[in-house]
C-alpha cells in the first residue's frame, strides 16, 4: 500500500508540472458521528484511599457489597468513602489468620497470616489459599484442611459456581473432581502444553469457560480446546499474579508490572502512577458495577467507569485550564508546572516558548465550539484568545529595540519577574555548535513601550501556523459585526505585509530574519541548508497567503501566492512536504503545522490546480500519519477531502480517508484521562509491540532514538498508555518520564472535539 502512495505522488508531481486543471468530484458518504455518552474510566486511588496503609496490602475480599483489605495482619473494610480498620479481626498470634464468619463470628484458621495468598469464595463454601496450604470452611466455618497434590506450591486458585477448585501452581494447572486432582493440559493449536510448569493464574468467567494465565501467555477454555493468547494476539505482559472475572466477557489479569483487561475483544494494558498506587500488582477483585479492585504493594488501586458525554468531558478540561492553566490577563494557555507533585492547587504557570502557537490552537477549538453551539462561554474564550494572539503583535512596537510592524512575538512575561536576557547569550552561542542557523542576538526579551513586560522574539514558524489557522476561524465563526472583523483584517494584513515586505520573511529587531520564519524562494528554492524546509514552508506561505485574502477580501494577495506558483514552484514544492521514510519517521511539531496549513489551504485556497494540488499532497501527508489515531489529524483531513476526489483527463483518485479514522478518532476522545498530570508511563516491555527500526529515522535534527514503536496491529499505543501536552509530541515513543508536577492543558482534546462537533464527525450534545 505503501509504494501505490509513493507511485500516486509522483505521478501527480509530474501532472502538477504539466500544468493540468483538477477538479474536485464530491461523492457522497453517510457517516454515523462519534456518539456523546460514553463510560469514561478513572482511577480513583488517590481519592479513595484514605484510612487504608499505603504499602503492601496482601490481598482484597470481596463478600456480596462488602469488601475487605488485608495489610500486615489488620483488616480494613470499606465504607463508602473511607477505609475502616476492624481491630477484632487482627491476628491473635502470627502463625493464625482471622477473618469474618457467619453471623458476626470471627474465624481463625491455622495458617500463618503472612502467608495467605487468597480467600476463594463459591456461594456459601470458602477456602484460604496459600502457597503449601489450602484450607476450606464450609457448614458453621469449620476449617478442614485439603490435601494438594504432590510437590505442588500453589500460585493461584479459582472456584467453580458447583465448588470445584482449580489451581495454577509450580507443577501446572490442577482440577479437583471429587476427591482426586487430575493435571489439565493447556494445548495450543499446535500441540504445546503451555501449563506443563509454572502456572501463574486461573478464573472463570461469567460463562464458566476457564482462562488460565502463565508465562506462554493467556489461555480461554473453549468446547473444542483451548483459545491462546500471546503477544501477537495483542497480550501486553505476562509476569501474573492472578486473574479475576468481570461482567459479561471480562477478564482481569494481575501482573507485578501492572493490571490487564480483556473486554471480550481486545487487551487493555494500565500501569504507572496515573492508574495504580503501585505497579506490583498482587491480586484484582471486581465489585457488582464491574470496578477493579487492586491489591498492590503501594496501597489499594481502584478503576471504574463514570457515565459522561464527551461535551462534559469538555467542560471538565475547560474549567482545569480556566482555573489553573491559563496565564497573565490574557489568558494564554499552555501547560503549568506545579510547586508540589499531584496537587493542581499549587498550578504556578510559566511563559512558552510556544505560548501563540498553543493558545491559537486552544482558540481554534474554541472558535469550532461557538460555530457548532452558538455558546456564550465558548465565544468569550475565542474572543480572549484573539486579544491574546492580537497583543502578541501590538506588544512588539513602540519600544526600543522594536521590530517593524506585524512582526509577532512568541510569548511575554511580567517585568517583575527575573530578567530572561541575563545569561542567555552564552547558552545561544552554545546552542550554533550543533545548529549553524541558530541565532545569537541581544535583547532576545525586549522591553514592551510601556514597560511592562518582556516579550521573547525569534518567533518560530510553528507560531504564525497557529495565527492564521486561529484568524480565519475567528474571522468566520465568531466575529460579530464589522467593527470586529476589520480588528481580525489588521491583525492579518500587518502580519501578511511584514512578511511579503521582507522577501516572505519574519524579521526581527536585528533586522535578520528569525530562525524558522524564512519562507523566501531564494533560500527554499536555492540554498541547500534549507532543502528540508522547503515543502512545508511553501505550504505555509500559500496558506498564509490563502487566509490573508479570504480575511481581508484584497486579491492582491493570491496573485503574490500565484507568483510563487508559476515562477518559484511553490505548489510543487507542498506536494512533498515532509521528509520521511514511512510510518512513525518525521517529525510530529512539523505533522501538527501542516495539517493546520492544510486545512486553511483547501478552504480558502482560489486556484483550482492549486487547492487539488494541495488535496491530493494532504491526503498523502494523512495516510503516512493515519496509524498515530489523531483525531485533529483525522478530522483535519476529513472535513476537507472525505468524499473527495482527484480527476484528471485521465484518472479519478479518491483522497478520502480510508475505513476506521472515525473509529479511532473516538477510542482516542473516549480514552483521553480526565487526569492531565504528566504521570510515567512504561511500555516498551511489552509482549505486544513491534519495534521501529534504523531506517525510521525520527527526524532529520537528531539522531534515531530507541524504544519507539507500535502494537502488533500497526498503531500506535492508545492515549489510556501515554502522556503528552500536545500534539506535536512523538506518538511512537513508547516510554514517557515525569512524576506529575506539571497539569498539561485539555487542548489537545478539546480542538478535535470541537472540530469534530463542528463539521459533523462528532454527535450533537
Amino acid at each position: 500500500m505503501k509504494k501505490a502512495v509513493v507511485a500516486w505522488g509522483r505521478f501527480w508531481a509530474v501532472v502538477g508540472c504539466m500544468g493540468l486543471a483538477w477538479v474536485a468530484c464530491a461523492v457522497a458518504r453517510a457517516l454515523e458521528p462519534i456518539p456523546q455518552a460514553f463510560a469514561q474510566e478513572v482511577a480513583l486511588h488517590r481519592e479513595q484511599g484514605h484510612g487504608v496503609p499505603q504499602g503492601d496490602i496482601q490481598l482484597i475480599d470481596q463478600e456480596g457489597r462488602s469488601l475487605r483489605a488485608f495489610s500486615d495482619g489488620h483488616w480494613f473494610s470499606w465504607t463508602g468513602d473511607a477505609w475502616r480498620a476492624e481491630p477484632q479481626l487482627d491476628p491473635a498470634q502470627p502463625d493464625a489468620f482471622r477473618l469474618p464468619g457467619q453471623e458476626g463470628r470471627v474465624v481463625t484458621v491455622a495458617v500463618p497470616w503472612k502467608e495467605v495468598r487468597q480467600v476463594l469464595r463459591s456461594g456459601d463454601r470458602r477456602w484460604v489459599v496459600s502457597a503449601s496450604t489450602l484450607v476450606e470452611l464450609s457448614g458453621r466455618d469449620e476449617p478442614r484442611g485439603v490435601a494438594l497434590p504432590p510437590g505442588l506450591r500453589v500460585n493461584h486458585a479459582a472456584a467453580r459456581g458447583d465448588g470445584e477448585l482449580w489451581i495454577a501452581g509450580s507443577t501446572g494447572l490442577w482440577r479437583r473432581a471429587g476427591a482426586a486432582w487430575e493435571r489439565v493440559p493447556v494445548l495450543d493449536g499446535m500441540g504445546r502444553d503451555w501449563t506443563t510448569t509454572n502456572t501463574l493464574g486461573v478464573a472463570f468467567d461469567s460463562s464458566g469457560r476457564p482462562w488460565v494465565a502463565c508465562r506462554a501467555g493467556v489461555a480461554r477454555g473453549e468446547p473444542g480446546g483451548w483459545r491462546c493468547f500471546e503477544g501477537r494476539d495483542g497480550l501486553p505482559w505476562n509476569d501474573f499474579t492472578g486473574v479475576a472475572r468481570g461482567p459479561g466477557e471480562t477478564m482481569w489479569f494481575a501482573t507485578r508490572l501492572g493490571v490487564i483487561r480483556w473486554d471480550g475483544r481486545d487487551f487493555q494494558y494500565r500501569q504507572g502512577p496515573r492508574w495504580l498506587p503501585s505497579d506490583d500488582v498482587r491480586q484484582v477483585c471486581v465489585d457488582g458495577e464491574g470496578g477493579a479492585w487492586m491489591a498492590t504493594g503501594g496501597g489499594v488501586g481502584r478503576i471504574t467507569w463514570r457515565k459522561m458525554t464527551l461535551a462534559e468531558k469538555a467542560e471538565h478540561y475547560e474549567r482545569e485550564i480556566e482555573r489553573y492553566v491559563a496565564r497573565t490577563p490574557h489568558g494564554y494557555v499552555a501547560e503549568a508546572p506545579l510547586k508540589r507533585a499531584g496537587d493542581r492547587s499549587s498550578a504556578d504557570p510559566q511563559d512558552s516558548d510556544n505560548d501563540g502557537l498553543w493558545t491559537a490552537m486552544y482558540g481554534a477549538g474554541e472558535c469550532f465550539a461557538y460555530g457548532a453551539t452558538g455558546s456564550p462561554d465558548a465565544l468569550r474564550r475565542a474572543r480572549k484568545a484573539f486579544e491574546a494572539l492580537r497583543f502578541l503583535q501590538t506588544v512588539t512596537q513602540g519600544g526600543k529595540p522594536s521590530p517593524d510592524p506585524g512582526y509577532v512575538a512568541r510569548t511575554i512575561r511580567p517585568v517583575e519577574w527575573p530578567d530572561p536576557n541575563v545569561g542567555r547569550i552564552e547558552g545561544d552561542r552554545a546552542a550554533q555548535k550543533h545548529d549553524a542557523l541558530w541565532k545569537a542576538y541581544e535583547p532576545r526579551w525586549p522591553r514592551s513601550a510601556d514597560g511592562k513586560w518582556f516579550w521573547k522574539g525569534d518567533t518560530s514558524s510553528d507560531e504564525l501556523d497557529g495565527h492564521y489557522f486561529f484568524y480565519a476561524l475567528y474571522h468566520d465563526l465568531c466575529a460579530k459585526d464589522e467593527g470586529e472583523r476589520a480588528r481580525v483584517r489588521k491583525v492579518v494584513k500587518d502580519l501578511t505585509d511584514h512578511l511579503v515586505s521582507h522577501g516572505f520573511a519574519l524579521v526581527d529587531v536585528d533586522g535578520k530574519p528569525t530562525r524558522w520564519g524564512v519562507y523566501g524562494p531564494g533560500q527554499l528554492n536555492a540554498n541547500p541548508q534549507w532543502w528540508v524546509e522547503r515543502g512545508l514552508n511553501s505550504l505555509s506561505m500559500l496558506s498564509y497567503l490563502a487566509v490573508a485574502a479570504h480575511v481581508t477580501g484584497e486579491a492582491r494577495y493570491w496573485d503574490v501566492a500565484m507568483e510563487l506558483v508559476r515562477k518559484h514552484g511553490y505548489a510543487q514544492n507542498l506536494m512533498f512536504p515532509k521528509v520521511h521514510q514511512g510510518p512513525g519517521s518525521g517529525n510530529q511539531s512539523d505533522d501538527e503545522m501542516a495539517f493546520m496549513c492544510f486545512y486553511n489551504l483547501v478552504r480558502h485556497g482560489r486556484d483550482a490546480a492549486v487547492v487539488n494540488q494541495a488535496r491530493y499532497s494532504f491526503f498523502q501527508y494523512w495516510a503516512n500519519d493515519a496509524p498515530e489515531m489523531n483525531p485533529f489529524f483525522h478530522f483535519a483531513h476529513a472535513a476537507v477531502n472525505d468524499g473527495q476526489s482527484i480527476s484528471s483527463v485521465w484518472v479519478s483518485f479518491p483522497v478520502s480517508p480510508w475505513a476506521g479514522w472515525l473509529e479511532d478518532s473516538r477510542a482516542t476522545l473516549q480514552g483521553f484521562p480526565l487526569d492531565r498530570l504528566n504521570w510515567p508511563h512504561r511500555n516498551s516491555h511489552r509482549l505486544d509491540l513491534v519495534f521501529l527500526g534504523q531506517v525510521h529515522a525520527k527526524d532529520l535534527y537528531q539522531p534515531q532514538r530507541e524504544r519507539r514503536g507500535h502494537r502488533v496491529g500497526g498503531k500506535v499505543l492508545p492515549v489510556e498508555n501515554r502522556h503528552f501536552g500536545h500534539w506535536n509530541t512523538d506518538p511512537w515513543d513508547l516510554d514517557y518520564g515525569g512524576n506529575g508536577d506539571e497539569l498539561a492543558a485539555g487542548t489537545v482534546f478539546l480542538l478535535p472535539y470541537y472540530m469534530g462537533l463542528y463539521h459533523g464527525f462528532v454527535a450533537k450534545p
